[in-house]
């Protein structure tokens, strides 16, 4: 089935932020019953993690199952302007607070017959979307569902490849090319796809190893998750994990998250050989390798054509 791409600029603080639509071409918004899929990157990275102009990713797959996709680039990534540059201040409070609203009411005014979004998170960006959730009555009664790649919130794991990656390469490497450049140009150090304000490269420090604070209003992102949860108001998560994710997605430390959400109506899939799928996908390659298209993006289809028909009969 063929589909549609175009790219939606939305005016955000002197700038644009991109979102891209991913449809079938036959498709017509107007008539769309299913709720919207919003996609959200993690870390040194952008939308395009998730669809390629040539019709390739999760989103490009999912479209061609009759969804609406929407892939953001957050403030300075991917399509965004300005591009990250140096005085750039903008933080991971600002895409929690300020981003996430914008965008998710501006999918819901283009689909005026749901009242409702899926949200799919690969990486820091599932941290980003679950921390918004937990802060934002708004979100707990108009997200869907909540479907995270390699997503953890600290990294608790120990091992040589951990401190090479982590305690050398992103503590210290990372923070001072950072602060010497006035942002952390990944790209072109070949450390990411895309960018990272010298804000959220401290923020996402502290909290992958410390306390799930907002830095800017001291917000307690932990007791408020708590409370969704004693509440019952966390959407129907899945969080995937691949066996080969060894650092930023390590499944031990996904399995944590879970917890520290207190997540009840939650799937937790391990994606590995042992496990029945065809490799024991790593971090970005659950995502961008060739054989996921028939692997477990079937299975993800699945899950978002099941929550949609359970939506309809309720």
């Amino acid at each position: 089935m063929a589909i549609k791409q175009d790219s939606h600029f939305i005016p955000y603080l002197g700038g644009r932020l991109h979102l891209r639509q991913i449809r079938s071409s036959d498709t017509d918004i107007k008539d769309m019953s299913k709720p919207p899929i919003l996609m959200l990157h993690g870390a040194m990275s952008n939308g395009r993690v998730f669809y390629s102009e040539t019709g390739r990713g999760l989103a490009c797959f999912l479209a061609e199952a009759g969804f609406v996709v929407y892939a953001l680039d957050t403030q300075g990534r991917g399509l965004s302007t300005p591009k990250l540059q140096r005085g750039f201040t903008g933080g991971q409070g600002e895409v929690i607070r300020d981003q996430l609203p914008l965008i998710h009411h501006y999918i819901l005014g283009l689909h005026p017959k749901v009242s409702k979004v899926h949200w799919c998170g690969h990486s820091w960006g599932g941290v980003l979307m679950a921390s918004a959730i937990s802060r934002f009555p708004l979100f707990q009664d108009s997200v869907a569902s909540l479907l995270t790649f390699g997503s953890k919130r600290r990294i608790k794991i120990r091992s040589l490849k951990k401190w090479m990656m982590v305690d050398l390469g992103w503590n210290k490497l990372a923070q001072a090319i950072a602060w010497s450049h006035g942002y952390l140009a990944a790209d072109k150090w070949r450390m990411g796809m895309d960018n990272e304000s010298r804000q959220s490269l401290a923020q996402s420090i502290d909290w992958v190893r410390g306390d799930w604070i907002d830095h800017d209003d001291g917000f307690d992102y932990a007791r408020a998750a708590r409370g969704v949860a004693e509440q019952g108001k966390w959407p129907k998560s899945w969080f995937i994990a691949g066996s080969g994710d060894h650092v930023l997605g390590n499944p031990a430390d996904v399995q944590r998250m879970v917890k520290e959400c207190q997540l009840k109506d939650v799937n937790y899939t391990l994606l590995s050989k042992a496990k029945g799928y065809k490799h024991d996908y790593g971090h970005a390659d659950m995502l961008t390798h060739k054989d996921a298209v028939d692997d477990h993006f079937v299975q993800v289809r699945q899950w978002y054509l099941n929550s949609h028909t359970s939506t309809r009969h309720r």
